[in-house]
């Protein structure tokens, strides 16, 4: 049988076509761009993802606000383009209620007036000085005090909660919004330092780190709305009532939110085992800025850690693994105070 092209059978490049005109078209250079040789790669601090990169960025940013308040002083001020918000936290339900356990805790939150509704004591406390001051503040504020057996206090708290006889109902907690607690800070002439957490899960953690952050001069604690913890009853009883003085944010995005804590001035620094700058050796100290502690099992998120000025490590023994987030968190609110007072 003949070819109706023209052509042999089974020869390689044949064209089958029987319209007039068509013809087999070469390359015509296609894939020459590929034999050209490949640009010279980018240097470490060029590349903006790159710690050497970051370290530059952070420079910068920190040669331009030294050029803009002195050298030699800490901004007063925030700088930079408005801050874009980043939304105002969920709003609390009428019917939405935590107890406040222990004394020290229930004290606090009298003193600073948290809105309470009833203070229950347990039968036959041993009374102290404390509790002589809980009863007179329930008394002078109108607060119903209810009498419990400890069996039924013990209920109502939680078994495992140690309320040393007292416990305090109160609304759910009301939280800030980051920018405002920053902007509070400007206006005292107060230099802003805050501590974000990503991704922590354990209410004790929150409650040492808000603790910690009232202790060295801290202005407040930011939580992302998911996926971490939020201010219950366990986080203000490890506080030690700090939570009722220390502003707690939280954040519908907290990639977001700490881009728009940047943009009013502030210096984002992550903890990490692996960080490119020891504490010890931290400059950016006397600046504005917040603090982003990790979980212990995965650290800080990739988002996170991208959004990040410096990637700062704790320098530790090596044979201690790492430390608790706590821990951590206090160690570095504790050296920025030191090199605050020092400056």
């Amino acid at each position: 049988m003949k070819n109706v092209s023209g052509s042999k059978k089974g020869r390689p490049g044949a064209v089958r076509s029987g319209r007039k005109g068509n013809k087999q078209v070469g390359s015509g250079g296609q894939g020459a761009q590929a034999l050209e040789g490949r640009k010279p790669t980018p240097k470490a601090e060029d590349r903006p993802y790159h710690p050497a990169g970051k370290r530059k960025a952070a420079k910068e940013r920190l040669e331009a606000a030294r050029g803009r308040h002195g050298a030699s002083s800490a901004p007063q001020q925030r700088t930079g383009r408005p801050p874009q918000r980043t939304g105002r936290p969920p709003q609390r339900k009428s019917d939405d209620s935590e107890l406040v356990t222990g004394r020290n805790s229930v004290l606090e939150a009298l003193r600073t007036k948290t809105p309470s509704t009833t203070l229950y004591i347990a039968s036959r406390i041993e009374v102290d000085d404390r509790v002589k001051e809980i009863l007179a503040l329930a008394n002078h504020r109108g607060v119903p005090i209810i009498e419990l057996m400890r069996p039924e206090l013990d209920r109502i708290t939680g078994h495992d909660s140690v309320h040393q006889g007292v416990a305090l109902k109160v609304p759910a907690y009301e939280y800030a919004v980051s920018e405002d607690i920053v902007e509070r800070a400007f206006a005292k002439d107060e230099v802003p330092l805050m501590v974000a957490l990503d991704g922590i899960t354990d209410p004790r953690n929150l409650g040492a780190i808000i603790r910690s952050t009232a202790a060295f001069g801290g202005h407040g604690v930011i939580v992302p709305q998911r996926r971490s913890v939020g201010v219950t009853a366990s986080a203000w009883k490890t506080s030690a009532g700090a939570a009722a003085r220390t502003p707690v944010a939280m954040a519908p995005n907290l990639t977001q939110t700490l881009k728009s804590l940047k943009s009013m001035g502030l210096f984002v620094l992550g903890l990490d085992g692996d960080g490119d700058v020891e504490l010890d050796g931290l400059e950016l100290a006397d600046r504005p800025i917040v603090i982003v502690v990790g979980s212990e099992g995965k650290g800080l998120s990739r988002l996170v850690t991208e959004t990040c000025d410096a990637i700062v490590s704790i320098p530790i023994s090596s044979a201690t693994e790492s430390l608790n987030a706590g821990i951590a968190a206090s160690v570095t609110l504790w050296e920025v105070a030191r090199r605050r007072r020092a400056a």
